[in-house]
């Protein structure tokens, strides 16, 4: 059940937060994605607050335990990761089709 709901949220096209109410580290990957021009639904936060199930799940397949981060189906990792590749973040994005064009 857990693996289908994570599973069901990704997309190769996206980027897919799956957060906590309250986690310092949750919202700081939010903001740090808020810059961005995404195209419609292709930035996703998934509040997993009290879906011990989902929680569980995240854990055990990408070792995070606060905010799991998705680029496509891939997870990077948590907000440190995503901070790792800050530099690199717009070129990522674009290549993924997550991004409005620019006109």
């Amino acid at each position: 059940m857990a693996e289908a709901f994570v599973k069901s949220k990704l997309r190769d096209d996206k980027v897919t937060l799956f957060v906590k109410d309250g986690c310092p580290y949750c919202r700081n990957a939010m903001e740090t994605l808020k810059p961005y021009n995404f195209r419609p639904e292709c930035l996703q936060v998934c509040n997993i607050t009290g879906m011990q199930s989902v929680q569980e799940y995240l854990w055990q397949t990408t070792g995070q335990n606060t905010v799991s981060v998705f680029i496509g189906r891939r997870c990077i990792g948590g907000f440190c990761e995503l901070q790792n590749i800050h530099y690199r973040l717009p070129f990522v994005l674009q290549q993924i089709g997550a991004l409005q064009s620019l006109r």
